[in-house]
């Protein structure tokens, strides 16, 4: 582990990097392609919400799974097998032509996720406890870097060539994502003998873990505030001033903000919170996301609400890494890897509700409003930590 875990890094940084690239040069355009391509004019907010959440509710439910069998078998060959599945599936939507096919592939593709979950679990696992928060610090960059290029990659690319290239290009993109992990990333796995415990005994196991069920809960709503402006920046970003011709390069300029900001402060954070205490990092992390979602509400213009959406990426770049870190120090050493799976479970869970919540909400009270309900609720989940954690010191002063 001492010899290999920086490579590991280092390898997975840029395997997910390219995954990632891959995943942002077109889902964050699935409202323009649902509208030009697929011929969906009504209750558009809800088809984008819909055709994000599926993939997604599909890739929860098959999160502890593959977890199991990461357990078993490495990490590693579940990277390989997420990468071509996610391939083909870009490949496949190039195909589409309706909105039902577009559909089933959406299913397909989350049946073939997973490169994620398993790159955070074998960095982890295969990582000095030591260096496990710089390490998780390091990997949550990675998609965020990805969620850079890829937008302004996808924006541009779209608009010159259609979203159907997007398609091809992400294919080959996960593909080269695939080839870096198969030849760049040595696992040290023991491999486990006997039964594989069960989903179900996971789930007891972890229920009797006060302080990782709390984790997942907050990983559920901190991943539903999160993806549930997704199936709305594109269409917003249009009402505050993007023209519709240039939709796709405006919202992925956009995108990318968030993205820059995790980049800079990610792996800062990584540090700082092995240093303060990743409790003590998230709860700046909730609160400044919180402020950050209410004070875009009030901002109509389309500079200024870039600006803002950097500022709060700044401090929302601690969630996920102390969230993830928080997950390795609760979680014993036989677990961790299955705990990290039903984290990303619940983080999965969170990506299907937030879609859908965005396009009801959106279409019903307006996509403003939604800025006030992600905002206060990520301030009540942090303000919620902050009162659990000081009844809990209290009781062991006690």
């Amino acid at each position: 582990m001492e010899r290999y875990w920086k490579r590991n890094l280092y390898m997975l940084w840029f395997g997910l990097f390219f995954n990632h690239i891959a995943y942002t040069l077109s889902v964050p355009f699935f409202p323009i392609f649902l509208q030009e391509d697929l011929g969906i004019q009504r209750g558009l907010e809800v088809w984008s919400g819909v055709s994000i959440s599926i993939s997604f509710l599909i890739s929860g439910l098959c999160a502890p799974f593959w977890g199991g069998l990461a357990d078993t078998y490495g990490k590693k060959p579940m990277l390989i097998r997420s990468g071509i599945g996610l391939a083909l599936a870009h490949f496949a939507n190039y195909f589409v032509h309706d909105p039902y096919s577009f559909m089933i592939v959406r299913i397909f593709q989350g049946l073939m996720a997973g490169f994620s979950p398993a790159s955070i679990a074998l960095v982890g696992t295969n990582t000095p406890e030591k260096h496990v928060g710089y390490a998780l610090g390091v990997i949550s960059t990675s998609t965020a870097a990805g969620g850079i290029l890829g937008p302004l990659a996808g924006g541009a690319l779209s608009h010159w060539l259609g979203l159907r290239a997007c398609f091809i290009v992400s294919g080959l993109i996960t593909l080269v994502s695939a080839f870096i992990v198969l030849i760049g990333v040595k696992e040290v796995h023991e491999r486990r003998t006997g039964n594989r415990p069960s989903v179900i005994g996971d789930l007891k196991q972890a229920a009797g873990n006060t302080r990782l069920m709390q984790i997942f809960g907050l990983t559920l709503l901190v991943s539903t505030s999160v993806m549930i402006l997704e199936p709305l920046l594109t269409i917003y970003v249009v009402q505050i001033g993007g023209s519709i011709n240039n939709a796709t390069l405006s919202s992925g300029v956009v995108f990318s903000a968030v993205g820059i900001a995790i980049v800079i402060m990610g792996p800062r954070w990584g540090i700082i919170g092995g240093r303060i205490g990743y409790d003590k990092i998230l709860f700046i992390g909730l609160i400044g996301g919180g402020i950050g979602n209410l004070l875009q509400l009030g901002v109509h213009h389309l500079v200024g609400f870039g600006i803002l959406r950097f500022s709060y990426g700044l401090f929302f770049a601690a969630v996920y890494p102390a969230l993830n870190s928080l997950v390795v120090k609760y979680s014993e050493a036989d677990f961790r890897g299955r705990a990290i799976s039903l984290n990303q479970s619940s983080n999965q869970f969170g990506i299907v509700a937030g879609p859908l919540l965005g396009g009801v909400l959106g279409g019903m009270i307006g996509i403003h409003f939604v800025f006030l309900v992600t905002g206060v609720a990520l301030i009540v989940a942090a303000l919620t930590m902050r009162v659990l954690e000081a009844k809990r010191v209290k009781q062991l002063q006690c």
